[in-house]
């Protein structure tokens, strides 16, 4: 994918009432657009960028699924993350310092009116599919209510219309371990790193599986004392996560997840839902804890135009990372059946 970025100067309004004084936004790109283009909008998780070749490769490429010969391909990062969009490391025209810990909170509507701004950029008038997974899939379907009449397919992955009490337990309790750690009052670069380690530990445990776990965790040799490849598997990916992003943004990702509730201000869930007039596809995943199939077949419930296919996975939330050959499979008949 072809990287890019852009600035958008002026004020930029928060749904909070806040004012970021401008934004900027990389994003990524395969194909070419001209007229005749099928856009494809790929919308993010939670720590990943806009190279959607980079963290969905299985997906996404010149000889993939999503590839460059039959769509355009687009993914933008969202502010307040740290790979190119406005966020808590990029410099506060006011005081002329980073934010840090000052960056204000943004919500999933404030990331779909930022990548607004970006799609009017482009000159993209429509987009044949938009496709999001986790908070992706918040972006997505918000998304899919403000442009009802110019996106002709919704695809919607392990997600849901509204964060749940599950989901911000889960938030708060990350959230918790980042303050844990003092270093993150301390308003630098690596603040709070310790915390943040710690906090995508329990992430994990909300993205894989039981079974996951045990099918790729257990210790090698059954004579040891004490069990530790899993606690090894934890502070790795721990680690692993502090080498490419940081605590600030971190934070701010955790908070804008429990904004999400596609019902407000607009009469309710159901009512929102019932609104949405594209082709939908609700795709589950059997052992997702994060997003149990139960969401899904609420909005297939919800949304006049859908239908809904489930991926087997032992990897819970992350399936959608790894099952690649099952879900080209579940959106090819999606696009092309009837």
């Amino acid at each position: 994918m072809k990287a890019n970025h852009v600035a958008f100067p002026g004020p930029f309004l928060l749904e909070t009432g806040e004012i970021l004084e401008d934004i900027e936004i990389t994003y990524h790109t395969l194909g070419t657009l001209n007229a005749d283009s099928k856009v494809v909008w790929i919308c993010h998780a939670l720590t990943a960028n806009s190279n959607a070749q980079d963290w969905w490769a299985g997906m996404v490429g010149d000889d993939k699924f999503f590839n460059g010969q039959d769509y355009f391909v687009v993914c933008a990062n969202i502010i307040g993350s740290c790979y190119g969009a406005t966020g808590p490391l990029s410099v506060n025209p006011r005081t002329e310092t980073p934010y840090f810990g000052n960056f204000p909170y943004v919500t999933v509507r404030d990331m779909v009116a930022a990548h607004d701004k970006l799609r009017k950029y482009l000159g993209i008038e429509r987009i044949y599919a938009i496709i999001g997974s986790s908070i992706g899939g918040f972006q997505a379907i918000e998304y899919a209510l403000l442009m009802q009449d110019k996106i002709d397919h919704l695809v919607l992955i392990a997600t849901n219309c509204r964060v749940t009490p599950w989901c911000t337990a889960f938030n708060e309790a990350q959230r918790m371990s980042v303050f844990s750690d003092k270093t993150y009052f301390d308003n630098v670069p690596e603040g709070g790193m310790e915390g943040m380690k710690a906090a995508r530990a329990i992430a994990l445990l909300s993205y894989r599986s039981y079974d996951g776990y045990n099918s790729t965790q257990y210790e090698e040799n059954d004579d040891v004392i004490f069990a530790g490849r899993a606690a090894s598997y934890e502070r790795y990916q721990g680690k692993k996560l502090a080498d490419r992003f940081n605590a600030y943004s971190y934070v701010i990702m955790t908070k804008a997840f429990d904004s999400h509730n596609i019902g407000r201000l607009r009469g309710g869930v159901e009512n929102a839902l019932a609104s949405l007039k594209m082709k939908t596809l609700l795709i589950g995943i059997d052992s997702d804890i994060l997003f149990p199939t139960a969401e899904l077949k609420f909005m297939l419930n919800n949304i006049p135009n859908s239908q809904y296919e489930e991926l087997s996975s032992v990897f819970g939330h992350d399936g959608f990372l790894l099952e690649s050959e099952q879900l080209s499979t579940i959106i090819r008949r999606f696009f092309y059946a009837g």
